[in-house]
Formats: C-alpha cells, structure tokens, sequence
C-alpha cells in the first residue's frame, strides 16, 4: 500500500482503518484508500 499511499498520516490512517470489521468501518477503510490514493498520485507529496 505504500506504492500508493505516500503520506506517513495517510498510511497511520489506513491501519488504524484496516482494523474495524462492521460494514461501516469497511465502507470507510475503502472510501479512505480509493480518495488517497487518487489524492496522493495527483499532488505526489
């Protein structure tokens, strides 16, 4: 994931995330990865 998450909050975000198993915490996670990732490539921080 680091391939395309770059930030050091982002990537701290993304386990706290990966870690909730409810549907909602789910729908999260992958709302989280699909806009930093997006977010990430565009400004290549």
């Amino acid at each position: 994931m680091n391939k395309f998450i770059k930030t050091e909050c982002g990537l701290n975000k993304y386990d706290e995330l990966k870690n909730h198993k409810n549907i909602v915490g789910k729908i999260r996670f992958y709302w989280f990865v699909i806009i930093a990732s997006i977010r990430d490539r565009i400004l290549k921080l």
